[in-house]
């Protein structure tokens, strides 16, 4: 209560309560009083008053009424003296409160005193005793010199507490391998206890978030074995105090976590199913509950690693289903988690892809049993503790490396070599990149190419503007294609024939034989995939190359590749044909058509189109003919 009223009023100076308890620079006596220089005469008759006060109040305890009052006379008379003293507003309650200050420094300049009393108030409670500011903490930091000092280690570990609190706390499926590389930044092995404190109370406010957890773990466990440890022995402490105490939400929360671990092959499967035995050993409503819910986050993990066991605990639970012992609402929990197994656990997946972080050869699991008596919690772990300045150096080193390494980043081996050394290693890696042959898989700049083709046709008044800009792209050799394509898509794309992209084809064909080559293999590539295409964009393309044909752009070989057979063509293969020669007819006439499928140089390649090999085959060309109305062409075949 002293206390209180003290830092209640805010007194720096040594204060006296009405019960004569002093208290002066933290250290609280009885009847002990510091005064000014300038009562110096009345401080020896107050110290000796003290003790007569204390035998005045003895003595009023065994006296009667009269004597009562003359023991308590000097009693009230220094409480009289102190209250004025404190009330004062004059000189002397000024002056005792200033030179009760500069008896509580003690000699100290302001400086000192300051970081003295910061670092008593840091020391009430494990969170500091007290809130300081952000930027008055960097201040402060700033200030001492000493980087190894047990005030800098403090306030170290007070920055690694809360930056492992907030990177546990915000961590999800997206950004886990973002937190991972973050927190191998942080001193993981002097901050274990607080990263595992941090992850148990994390898992306990957001259960649905335990399978990351528990993926985060799994990472830090692949490389630092001891933390994964640590976490499976704290958990299963926390598992059997739950279990003793009947608290079911802990106990729950505990067995998932323990699932999950499981499920990333952090622990091993004999401590599932241990759990699994020891919640069905004493049949109670909620045993069997959490014993479902358990089951189900570890069941698929069962299954692979342990199908002996985990058939073991399937019959245990039909056993006690057939038994009928439970409630009604129970048993339906029981068979819903049959169900669950009927399903094989689809909804409840042992790790998701997204949190399938690390390889099995690279896992390391941990065999700890349940019942141990040995296990121990390392709960100091948690607490600051100060070390040697040459330990902490040395620590803080050693993490570094560990850090690195983890993290793959090349240290400075320090070796002097000299500049002209490095000056030579860096010509040479120069010329080695400059020989290097980058390939882009991505295909960018193939994507960058087929935008600025797509753009300039569609930004184009005129077929012949739109083949200089193309002409003016450099297009590298081997590319031609690539405009070819485009432009069988762009006409593909409209809602009726428009002649414009087949003057550009065929103003390029006239400029430059490789796009006749180009435009041949174009028109393989739609004749074999035509099936695909709509009906409108079937017949666009169709008049395009009929275009192309009856202007002599591409070669008339082409046609070597159709054959009018019922076996090699389809109905869409066959319309597009029937397109290409009506438009051949529409733009030549049928008497100019017919002269030149009779050349002689070409014959060679229309024998696909006039098969002669099969009855069958040639009553079917016939027959095609004469449906799409050029039956003139078959005269020969009749």
């Amino acid at each position: 209560v002293c206390f209180l009223a003290q830092g209640v009023q805010g007194f720096p100076r040594p204060f006296l309560c009405p019960e004569g308890h002093s208290w002066a620079g933290g250290r609280m006596g009885k009847g002990k009083k510091k005064s000014s220089s300038s009562s110096s005469s009345s401080s020896d008759s107050e110290q000796a008053a003290a003790p007569k006060a204390e035998e005045s109040r003895g003595e009023a305890a065994r006296s009667s009424g009269a004597g009562e009052r003359e023991a308590a006379r000097p009693s009230g008379g220094e409480g009289r003296r102190d209250d004025g003293g404190r009330r004062g507003g004059g000189g002397g309650g000024r002056d005792r409160g200033g030179e009760g200050k500069n008896a509580d420094a003690g000699g100290e300049d302001i400086e000192s005193y300051k970081k003295r009393k910061i670092a008593d108030l840091e020391n009430l409670g494990r969170s500091g005793g007290v809130y300081i500011p952000p930027f008055k903490l960097a201040r402060m930091q700033e200030e001492i010199e000493d980087k190894t000092s047990p005030e800098y280690q403090r306030q170290t570990w007070e920055a690694l507490r809360k930056s492992i609190n907030g990177l546990v706390n915000k961590v999800n499926v997206g950004n886990i391998k973002n937190i991972v590389e973050e927190l191998f930044q942080e001193n993981l092995v002097r901050g274990r206890g607080l990263f595992i404190r941090a992850l148990i109370r994390a898992q306990m406010a957001s259960p649905g978030f335990t399978h990351v957890f528990a993926a985060l773990v799994a990472v830090i466990n692949s490389k630092l074995p001891e933390l994964g440890d640590l976490l499976i022995k704290r958990i299963i402490l926390q598992f059997r105090r739950a279990y003793k105490r009947n608290d079911k939400i802990v106990t729950t929360a505990a067995i998932k976590f323990m699932a999950h671990l499981v499920n990333q092959k952090v622990c091993s499967e004999l401590l599932a199913l241990h759990v699994a035995t020891l919640l069905l050993e004493r049949v109670t409503d909620d045993s069997i509950e959490v014993c479902v819910a358990f089951m189900q986050e570890v069941g698929q993990a069962l299954q692979e690693l342990s199908s002996a066991g985990s058939q073991a605990i399937f019959e245990r639970f039909r056993t006690i289903l057939h038994e009928g012992e439970i409630d009604r609402r129970v048993q339906y929990v029981i068979e819903g988690l049959f169900e669950v197994r009927r399903k094989k656990f689809a909804d409840h997946l042992m790790v998701l892809e997204e949190l399938d972080l690390v390889d099995d050869e690279d896992q390391i699991t941990h065999e700890v049993d349940l019942l141990d008596e040995t296990i121990k919690g390392e709960e100091t772990l948690n607490i600051f503790k100060a070390v040697p300045p040459e330990q902490y150096a040395s620590d803080e080193a050693k993490w570094k490396l560990i850090s690195n390494e983890i993290l793959g980043i090349e240290q400075d081996d320090g070796s002097g070599s000299s500049s002209d050394d490095s000056d030579d290693e860096a010509d040479e890696m120069a010329d080695r990149r400059a020989q290097e042959k980058i390939l882009d898989f991505t295909e960018q700049d193939l994507v960058n190419l087929r935008r600025s083709i797509y753009l300039v046709i569609m930004s184009s008044v005129h077929f012949e503007e739109c083949v200089h800009k193309i002409l003016k792209l450099n297009i590298a050799e081997g590319q031609e294609k690539e405009v070819c394509t485009m432009l069988i898509d762009c006409c593909a794309m409209e809602k009726m024939f428009n002649r414009f992209f087949a003057l550009q084809a065929e103003r390029l064909c006239r400029l430059n034989p490789m796009y006749q080559d180009s435009f041949t293999e174009a028109f393989s590539v739609q004749f074999n995939t035509v099936h695909r295409l709509e009906t409108n964009k079937l017949r666009n393309i169709g008049k395009f190359f009929a275009h192309l044909l009856y202007t002599d752009a591409i070669p008339w070989t082409l046609l070597s590749q159709v054959r009018i057979t019922e076996e090699t063509t389809t109905s869409s293969s066959r319309i597009f044909i029937k397109v290409i020669f009506q438009e051949l007819s529409e733009q030549w006439g049928i008497k100019k058509l017919v002269d030149r499928f009779k050349e002689d140089e070409l014959q060679p390649y229309f024998t696909g189109l006039f098969p002669k090999d099969h009855p069958k085959n040639v009553r079917f060309a016939i027959n095609y003919f004469t449906a799409i109305g050029l039956g003139v062409l078959t005269e020969e075949l009749r």
